[in-house]
C-alpha cells in the first residue's frame, strides 16, 4: 500500500457513513465516484466538490489535508482558491461603482495619479474596465513583493513603470495578474484601507463569508490544505506554504461551504444573506455579460468572469492554480446551476476537467461541441478532450516569427518537416512557452501541443487589423510578434 493509499483509508471509511441513506442524491454521488476515481489515477490528495442545483446545495469534502498529517477535508476546510480571487475583485469593483466611487471607464490615473508604464498612450488610456477584462495590453505574469500592507503599492510604483505595451489597451485579450494587483490598488486608495480589510468589508463580511480570509495569520488558525506534487516517483507536500501578496489576483483562502454560498450570491438577483441589497442586479448581470471576445476563440470576457457557450447555454467560470492547489467554479447561467471543484495537487487540473465535463453533462446535458475553439479561464484545459487535427492543416509561413513578453523573455516559432514547433527565447524569468513543443492546428488560427507533459495545451494567433499574424497565445498569454 501506497503512503498515499494509507493515509486516505481511515478517511474514506470516516466518511463512507457521512449522509444518512435518505439524503444521498444519484448523480452526486456518482459525481463522487469520479472525483474518487480521479484521485487515484492523478495522486490528487485532497479535493472539496460542491454543487448547487437550484435550492439543492451538496457539498463534500475528499481525501486529506497533507500527506505528512493527514486530516479530513470537510466543507469547512480552508484552500486556497488562487485566481478565483479575481471575481472577488470584480465584486468589490462593482459595489465601489454603485456607490460613485469609481467608474469602470475612467483612467486608472483618475485614482492613481502616479500611475504610469513605458507607454505614455497606454499611461493615459487604461482603465479598471481594461484591469478587470484582461485586456490593458502588458505582460500579466509578474509577482508582487511581500510587502505587506505595502505591496500593492509598490507593485504600483516600481514594476508598472518598467512595463511596455505588448498591444494596445483593449486590442487583445491576455489573461493578466498584474492588472488585477493594479486593481487591488485602486481599492486601497479608493477605500482608505488595507486590501485585506477592504475586501472583507466590500464582500466577505456583508456576504456572511465567516471562513474566508486573505491573511494567513487568520488561515492559519482552521484546518487549512497544503498542496501536493509529484516528485522522484511518489506525491510530496510542497514547501514552504505559498501564496500569493497580491490578494486581488490571487490570495484568497476560502472553504466549499463559503465558495458555494458565494456562488449562489452571484446566481441571484444581489441581495446578501439578511435581505439587505448587496448590488443590483444590473451590476450582477454586467459582470456576466461579455464586454470583448478572446481573440481567435469562441469564448469571451465578463468583469472577472470567464464566459463560454456550451451546448446553447453560456457558462460564467474561473479557475486558478497555485501551490500546488487547481481549482474551478463555475455558473451555469440559465439553469442555476453552480458547481466548484478545489483540489490539492498540481495535477489537479485533470481531476477539474473530467468532473466539470461530467457535472455539465449529468446536470446540465450539454457539452463542449467537437472542436469548439476555447479560451483560457485561470486553469489548465487539454484540447485533446474535445478536438482533433484538422484533416488539411494550414499554410504555415504566416505564424513563424519570434514573439516578444518583455520582460519576461521570447517566444520562437519555426517550421520543421512535421510541422510547427514553438520553443522558448531567453528573458527574465519563464515567460517563453514550452521548449521544442510540436503544435498541430484544430481550427483556423487554433493549435494545440502534440506531445509532452501539457499534451494538449492551447496556442492562438491572433491577427491584426491588416490580417497579419500579431500575436501567439498559449495558456491565456500573449507575446507579440516582432516585426
Amino acid at each position: 500500500m501506497t503512503a498515499m493509499a494509507a493515509a486516505l483509508a481511515p478517511v474514506r471509511a470516516w466518511a463512507a457513513d457521512r449522509v444518512p441513506a435518505q439524503l444521498r442524491d444519484a448523480r452526486f454521488d456518482e459525481i463522487g465516484a469520479l472525483v474518487e476515481s480521479q484521485m487515484a489515477e492523478h495522486h490528487v490528495p485532497g479535493v472539496a466538490l460542491g454543487i448547487l442545483n437550484g435550492s439543492d446545495l451538496r457539498v463534500r469534502g475528499f481525501g486529506v489535508t497533507s500527506l505528512d498529517n493527514p486530516q479530513p477535508v470537510t466543507p469547512d476546510t480552508l484552500l486556497t482558491i488562487a485566481s478565483i480571487s479575481k471575481t472577488f475583485t470584480a465584486t468589490a469593483v462593482m459595489r465601489l461603482a454603485e456607490a460613485g466611487k469609481v467608474d469602470l471607464r475612467a483612467p486608472v490615473r483618475t485614482y492613481l495619479p502616479d500611475f504610469r508604464v513605458l507607454d505614455d498612450a497606454a499611461t493615459r488610456e487604461v482603465s479598471l474596465w481594461h484591469l478587470l477584462t484582461h485586456t490593458p495590453g502588458w505582460e500579466g505574469q509578474l509577482s508582487t513583493r511581500d510587502l505587506g500592507v505595502e505591496s500593492l503599492a509598490d507593485f504600483a510604483n516600481t514594476t508598472m513603470p518598467t512595463l511596455p505595451q505588448l498591444a494596445a489597451p483593449g486590442a487583445v485579450w491576455s489573461y493578466n495578474n498584474a492588472g488585477f494587483t493594479l486593481a487591488g490598488r485602486v481599492i486601497e486608495v479608493v477605500t482608505g484601507r488595507s486590501i485585506h480589510d477592504a475586501l472583507g468589508e466590500l464582500v466577505f463580511e456583508p456576504l456572511g463569508l465567516t471562513r474566508t480570509f486573505t491573511r494567513l495569520a487568520d488561515v492559519l488558525t482552521y484546518p487549512v490544505t497544503l498542496g501536493h506534487r509529484e516528485r522522484g516517483g511518489r506525491t510530496e507536500v510542497i514547501r514552504p506554504f505559498q501564496t500569493t501578496s497580491s490578494a486581488t489576483a490571487g490570495g484568497v483562502i476560502t472553504s466549499i461551504n463559503n465558495l458555494m454560498a458565494y456562488a449562489r450570491f452571484h446566481l441571484g438577483d444581489g441581495t446578501a444573506p439578511d435581505g439587505s441589497r448587496f448590488l443590483t442586479r444590473a451590476s450582477l448581470d454586467l459582470m456576466k455579460t461579455a464586454q470583448v471576445g478572446k481573440n481567435s476563440t469562441d469564448d469571451g470576457m465578463g468583469l472577472g468572469w470567464h464566459l463560454r457557450p456550451v451546448g446553447g447555454v453560456m457558462t460564467a467560470a474561473h479557475g486558478g492554480t497555485l501551490n500546488g492547489h487547481c481549482l474551478h467554479l463555475q455558473l451555469v447561467l440559465a439553469q442555476n446551476l453552480a458547481f466548484a471543484i478545489l483540489t490539492t495537487h498540481t495535477d489537479g487540473w485533470r481531476l477539474v476537467q473530467a468532473v466539470e465535463h461530467a457535472i455539465l453533462s449529468r446536470y446540465a446535458n450539454v457539452a463542449l461541441a467537437p472542436s469548439q475553439t476555447i479560451g483560457h479561464r485561470g486553469v489548465n484545459e487539454a484540447m485533446t478532450v474535445h478536438s482533433k487535427p484538422l484533416a488539411t492543416q494550414p499554410d504555415l509561413d504566416p505564424y513563424v516569427g519570434t514573439y516578444v513578453r518583455t520582460p519576461l523573455g521570447s517566444t520562437e516559432v519555426h517550421r520543421t518537416a512535421d510541422g510547427l514547433v514553438v520553443g522558448s527565447g531567453g528573458g527574465r524569468g519563464r515567460g517563453g512557452a514550452q521548449a521544442g513543443t510540436s503544435i498541430v492546428f484544430y481550427g483556423p488560427d487554433v493549435a494545440y501541443a502534440t506531445a509532452g507533459a501539457y499534451l494538449g495545451s492551447p496556442f492562438e494567433f491572433i491577427r491584426r487589423s491588416d490580417g497579419r499574424v500579431g500575436w501567439i497565445r498559449n495558456n491565456g498569454r500573449i507575446a507579440r510578434r516582432e516585426a
